[in-house]
């Protein structure tokens, strides 16, 4: 049988999408059919206007962006920081330096093809929410990628191009077509969707109820 597919559309840049990461990775751990699903990390900007670099802290920008009190988005970061470290997860908010997240996106797609999908993944959401790497410096996507498992060189060249662009956009259109609003979502065996970062309880749940009704489908 082929494995269950898991289709994740999430932004590095996205706080709740670490903390969905790191649930489903607590759900598909306790999942006995574990060894037999395939998970693909997939595109999505939340914001993909968003000016190549900011010096800009980040509460400043979370207030302009919500219409809120400075104060309120600092209590806002003081609360998902907390939540994220439930998961075992370290946020610098306070240092995180933002930017326009398609390169980033780009060099995911690279990673997919090369087997290192995951490992690039968590390596630049760690980079942006724990080390205070700028998101959108291409000098520093490139280090962070290589010591996730890519050829330094051919991140670089990719950069420097536009490959994968279009593998992001399409991406991007698909989330648009099966209507995915916010991040992180995912999609189970192409039929199921679940919204958010939803507990691991309830991403196990998910996963059970695919592998069973696939099981069905199949008899």
């Amino acid at each position: 049988m082929a494995p269950l597919t898991v289709d994740i559309w999430s932004d590095v840049v996205c706080p709740w999408c670490y903390i969905g990461k790191r649930r489903f990775e607590a759900a598909l751990e306790r999942f006995e059919h574990r060894d037999e699903v395939r998970v693909t990390w997939h595109s999505f900007e939340l914001d993909p206007h968003a000016p190549p670099a900011t010096d800009r802290p980040a509460a400043e920008r979370l207030a302009e962006k919500y219409g809120m009190s400075l104060e309120q988005a600092r209590a806002m970061h003081a609360q998902i920081t907390a939540l994220a470290a439930e998961e075992g997860l370290e946020y610098h908010l306070e240092r995180s330096r933002g930017g326009n997240t398609f390169d980033a996106h780009r060099l995911i797609q690279l990673a997919a093809e090369r087997g290192v999908q995951d490992a690039v993944k968590e390596a630049l959401m760690r980079a942006y929410f724990t080390d205070g790497e700028p998101i959108a410096d291409r000098e520093a996507l490139v280090r962070v990628a290589q010591a996730a498992g890519l050829d330094g060189e051919e991140a670089r060249a990719v950069l420097a191009g536009d490959d994968y662009a279009e593998a992001v956009r399409e991406d991007e259109r698909v989330a648009s077509q099966i209507g995915i609003q916010g991040v992180p979502f995912f999609v189970l065996d192409r039929r199921y969707g679940v919204s958010g970062a939803q507990p691991a309880e309830v991403l196990a749940q998910a996963l059970e109820k695919a592998w069973a009704e696939r099981g069905l489908a199949a008899a």
